[in-house]
């Protein structure tokens, strides 16, 4: 009896001992290999089920299933939503060549974990799309032209996903020609023409190498300024209108999470303008009573960044 009792002990004791040895060996592995591509990773996940949809629609799932590697920025539905794109459908109204252009301005030729991005601001990456966007990585976290990366290093076999809060759409041109192809600037559009027939072009500043911060007021913001009409543009001191318009323009490239709360950049008209983040994104010029609202920001030109603002900043 004692003889089996002791060969119980024996066997429960080595049963106990490889539980134990199992689990530290389990411990130490090394994180397995995702088997997931990053096609598979988006296809798998209902919170990407738009940007599944854009990437059939753009004909990239072969491109994004290969060898790799690859770094994708990956819009979340609610991204999508956001830049007006809320269903199947609404992606499928867009040329496959336009989607597949905007996809691309989201992918990178290698694997770049989230610590791998410089602790810097505005860093140039070359994308897919062959543009380059701009990463920054401080205390606050990881961003892509202003665009927050909510979730890093989703692994995939072939690349790692970092999740974000935006759709980043390519530049389309520099800041002048951006503003002309929206309707909601053309005041602002005929301030700059009227300006450069004064002695400061500002149109050609604006269009050249940069890179610029533009806060964009809008028609209404025009409109409440007392600009009620391209003709009441047409009306004003050239030399004015230009001293107004460079109190818009920062001489850098200045995204959304670069503002910084009590900031007081100089302008390029050489005064300063004040930010605040307290009640949200708010600029204020020396010569107004209140801050105008950042309504918009980081709309991408060749030459820089353009936020939308609610009022006409007065130095």
């Amino acid at each position: 009896m004692k003889t089996l009792i002791s060969s119980l002990k024996l066997a429960i004791a080595a049963a106990l001992i490889g539980i134990v040895s199992g689990a530290c060996t389990k411990d130490n592995d090394p994180d397995p290999q995702p088997e997931k591509n990053i096609v598979e990773v988006v296809v798998s996940d209902n919170d990407f089920s738009l940007l599944a949809a854009a990437v059939t629609h753009a004909g990239l799932v072969q491109t994004l299933s290969g060898s790799g590697p690859f770094t994708v920025f990956a819009p979340t539905n609610e991204a999508f939503e956001a830049a007006g794109l809320n269903s199947d459908e609404a992606i499928q109204g867009l040329p496959a060549e336009t989607v597949r252009n905007i996809l691309m301005y989201h992918v990178l030729g290698e694997r770049v974990p989230a610590a791998s991005i410089p602790e810097a601001a505005n860093t140039a990456v070359e994308t897919a799309a062959e543009i380059e966007a701009y990463v920054t990585h401080n205390s606050g976290g990881a961003y892509i032209n202003g665009a927050t990366v909510v979730q890093a290093d989703v692994m995939a076999s072939n690349g790692v996903i970092h999740v974000i809060n935006k759709v980043l759409m390519p530049p389309m041109g520099n800041a002048v020609e951006a503003l002309m192809d929206n309707e909601d600037f053309s005041l602002l559009v005929a301030a700059v023409v009227r300006a450069s027939e004064g002695s400061t072009n500002v149109a050609e500043v604006l269009m050249g190498d940069g890179p610029f911060t533009i806060f964009a007021p809008t028609n209404q913001a025009f409109m409440d300024a007392g600009f009620s009409s391209v003709a009441d543009i047409q009306a004003g001191d050239p030399d004015m209108l230009a001293g107004i318009l460079t109190y818009h323009v920062l001489a850098a490239r200045v995204f959304s999470s670069d503002l910084v709360d009590g900031a007081t950049p100089t302008t390029v008209n050489g005064a300063d303008l004040s930010i605040s983040l307290a009640d949200g994104a708010m600029v204020k010029g020396n010569g107004n009573e209140s801050s105008s609202a950042i309504t918009q920001v980081d709309w991408v030109t060749e030459n820089g960044v353009i936020h939308v603002i609610d009022q006409v900043l007065l130095p």
